[in-house]
């Protein structure tokens, strides 16, 4: 029995149903349990009002299917696969935007889309407003006659901040201004976007929800309405999904639910453990007391904090040199969210494109590491960790 989003939230199915069986078609005998994948291009067809079937439009059957499992897990009416993370943040605000228009965006963003924000966008007569979601009344101020969009993230990468979306949408609803929100950190097991207020919310597919370090992908889900104009932008520019990337998306979201549980429980084992040490100087991480949005992930987020851990470590650049070097079992690779334990100086890879000046004003300070907590032994993690922070306490080391 297929199984659909929508419907009486008291009785929908658990998340971790949905991952494995949401989207699908009804089964017949003799039906494959795992989805086919449609290896083609194009379809016969294209005399129907319906509409050519055409993988570059998005329509090839497991990109739907996929689309629809998307759009159960966020509790949305619709959604759409595309090429990558980026691809999906771009389709979005063009879809929403047009020379002259205005966005507000809170200030700390992944760093490619802070390069779309400052340096693309106004290229096309876009113009954006950073503000402090912190700030009270930055989102209201900010807005302009044609402001057409507020955008955020939560968590931010990397300092995990956590910012209430419920403040944005309460400054954009009287004016009718979507909000469009980046929860790849979050994932929908840890964060509900669109229970908060927001309208549209993006992911990196190639993060969490393929969870394996193998794809590149994104997703969009929300109305139908934005979906459809998300998806128009997609065939315009061509950043649809290849239906193999797609059906590894679908193996990914299967195990979704049990695979971030464990990051979960990883990640705040690491970070106690990383705030004990006199090596590091600071941790952010939403499920430590100490993190200046604890109490609100606590509340937005119960299911946990989620895998990513950032710190600074005492030394700067040089020491958080020293230290990756001697990692054995997290490796060091830009990307985040597989199974594997991943680590990365955000001063070289996602907030490369920016001053240095201004990584320090987002609290990104040479020295800063950014951690993906994998699946492996909490023990085993905490134990490379200590090795790697013992070598930067031997003299002649810092």
């Amino acid at each position: 029995m297929a199984i659909e989003s929508g419907g009486d939230p008291t009785s929908a199915p658990g998340l971790s149903t949905l991952g494995v069986h949401a989207g699908a078609e009804p089964g017949k005998p003799g039906d494959p349990v795992v989805p086919a994948i449609v290896q083609s291009a194009t379809f016969f067809g294209g005399r129907r009002d319906d509409g050519l079937l055409y993988t570059r439009y998005g329509n090839n059957p497991i990109q739907l299917q996929v689309g629809r499992k998307v759009a159960a897990l966020e509790g949305a009416e619709a959604a759409v696969v595309l090429g990558s993370g980026m691809g999906a943040i771009a389709a979005t605000v063009l879809s929403l935007t047009e020379a002259g228009d205005h966005i507000v965006a809170a200030r700390d963003l992944y760093g490619a889309t802070r390069v779309l924000f400052e340096h693309e966008l106004p290229r096309r007569g876009i113009s954006t407003t950073f503000v402090d979601p912190e700030a009270p009344g930055a989102w209201r101020r900010a807005l302009r006659k044609r402001t057409r969009m507020l955008y955020l993230e939560a968590p931010t990468n990397p300092t995990l901040r956590v910012p209430d979306p419920r403040t944005a949408a309460a400054a954009a609803q009287a004016r009718g201004i979507p909000v469009v929100m980046d929860a790849t950190f979050a994932t929908p097991v840890n964060l509900r976007p669109l229970e908060l207020g927001v309208d549209i919310v993006v992911h990196s597919a190639t993060k969490y929800l393929g969870g394996h370090s193998d794809i590149i992908g994104g997703v969009v889900a929300g109305p139908a309405s934005a979906i459809d104009a998300a998806t128009e932008m997609m065939k315009l520019y061509g950043a649809a999904a290849d239906p193999h990337m797609v059906w590894l998306l679908d193996r990914g979201l299967r195990t979704l639910d049990v695979r971030v549980r464990r990051h979960n429980a990883n990640a705040l084992a690491v970070a106690r453990y990383l705030d004990g040490r006199r090596e590091v100087r600071r941790v952010l991480y939403p499920g430590l007391q100490s993190h200046p949005d604890h109490a609100r992930a606590r509340e937005l987020m119960p299911a946990g904090a989620g895998g990513m851990v950032s710190f600074v470590v005492r030394g700067g650049g040089g020491a958080a040199d020293r230290f990756v070097d001697a990692l054995r079992l997290v490796q060091v690779a830009p990307s985040l969210g597989g199974v594997e334990s991943l680590i990365s100086q955000p001063r070289y890879t996602s907030h490369k494109g920016l001053s240095a000046a201004v990584r320090r004003e987002l609290g990104i300070p040479d020295g800063f590491l950014r951690l993906s907590v994998g699946i492996e032994d909490a023990d085993d993690l905490v134990a490379d960790l200590g090795s790697a922070l013992d070598r930067l306490s031997r003299p002649g080391r810092r």
